[in-house]
């Protein structure tokens, strides 16, 4: 325990004059002044301690240490302030989907999407996903991914990417819209409506090997190219080729090198006709050595 020991000042009494206790007296006032320290008696259990006098020093605090409190505080009404934000835009009905917008769209329409899309309306646009829109788009074989983009308050613009049409498979008296996958984008009776060549085989050859190496070389091909083939076809996986139009036969070989026999193929048919000597056949097999005959 701290000591409560405290020094006192006392002046001599006339009683003691001339005396000297624990000093000398003062040779000029004959009184003599007396230095004594003395201890304050504990005080009794149980009993109050007198009440502390004397001044008591206050520190002010460190600089540092308010303007760190301030930050935190600063960040924590920014956090309440955006959380509150955050919550109004996700679940309030002033942001809620009331228009569709649908690019990309060639052979289905905007309104085919639109329709499909309407259980959205009246959902919030933060609460829209990307995929919630592909699993609504599904019955519609022609899209093959979508993208979606929130214009607030109420637009939600849905940018559409189509499967690419390669060739027509027939099936009967109808001819089928296949991608480079087989999927059947649509149907016709007229395929000299559509400029995109035949695949020899019927329906049945979808899916199977040859039918996804001609696919394979449709799908590299450029569509002025691509536009200017009567069929396609291949007695194997090795041996690919291709009608133009005019009867004229691309000798295509396997898979391999695709872009750049699609390169080749290009370049030959947009080179200069030789009425004494049309050209036949265009083989592009061995892309780096072209022949024609």
């Amino acid at each position: 325990m701290a000591s409560t020991r405290r020094p006192t000042y006392k002046t001599g009494s006339p009683a003691t004059q001339g005396k000297t206790t624990q000093g000398k007296a003062d040779p000029a006032s004959g009184r003599a002044d007396v230095i004594s320290a003395s201890r304050a008696a504990p005080a009794a259990e149980g009993a109050s301690r007198p009440a502390a006098t004397g001044n008591v020093l206050s520190f002010p605090e460190p600089k540092g240490r308010r303007i760190r409190r301030n930050i935190i505080l600063a960040a924590c009404i920014v956090a309440a302030l955006v959380a509150g934000l955050l919550a109004a835009a996700v679940y309030s009905p002033l942001f809620a989907v009331q228009t569709v917008s649908v690019d990309g769209t060639k052979m289905l329409t905007p309104g085919q999407v639109q329709d499909v899309l309407k259980p959205l309306h009246g959902k919030p646009l933060p609460q829209v996903n990307d995929d919630e829109v592909k699993q609504l788009l599904q019955p519609l074989v022609q899209v093959k991914d979508v993208t979606t983009e929130a214009r607030p308050p109420s637009v939600l613009v849905v940018h559409i990417h189509e499967r690419t049409p390669v060739a027509l498979v027939k099936q009967g008296e109808m001819f089928q819209l296949v991608d480079v996958d087989g999927v059947q984008l649509g149907t016709t009776q007229e395929p000299g409506s559509i400029q995109l060549p035949v695949i020899d085989g019927g329906a049945g050859v979808i899916g199977k090997d040859l039918f996804k190496a001609i696919t394979g070389v449709l799908a590299a091909l450029p569509a002025d190219v691509l536009a200017r083939l009567s069929d396609a076809s291949a007695k194997s996986v090795d041996a690919v080729e291709l009608k133009l139009v005019d009867g004229q036969t691309i000798v295509w070989g396997n898979a391999g090198e695709k872009e750049l026999k699609a390169k080749v193929l290009a370049a030959l048919l947009k080179a200069p006709a030789d009425p004494k000597n049309p050209v036949q056949v265009y083989d592009v097999s061995v892309p780096r050595h072209p022949v024609t005959r």
